[in-house]
């Protein structure tokens, strides 16, 4: 999956998955997770937030399926 790089203390990329609803984040720690089912308005407003670590804190994390990829 292609990532987009952000301007984040905790994120470093972004991808997205729009056929199967598959978000990928990789963290500056270099883990790679998937998140499963995340709608495409979810993506967008993280890809558009000020803060992309705040708005996956309070919106991503520990509330979609997820596992590690790396």
């Amino acid at each position: 999956m292609n990532r987009t790089s952000v301007s984040s203390s905790n994120l470093r990329s972004v991808g997205y998955d729009q056929d199967n609803r598959i978000l990928e984040i990789e963290f500056n720690s270099n883990s790679v997770y998937r998140y499963f089912d995340v709608p495409s308005s979810i993506h967008a407003n993280l890809m558009n937030a000020s803060s992309h670590g705040k708005y996956f804190h309070r919106n991503i994390k520990d509330v979609y399926r997820y596992e590690q990829v790396r």
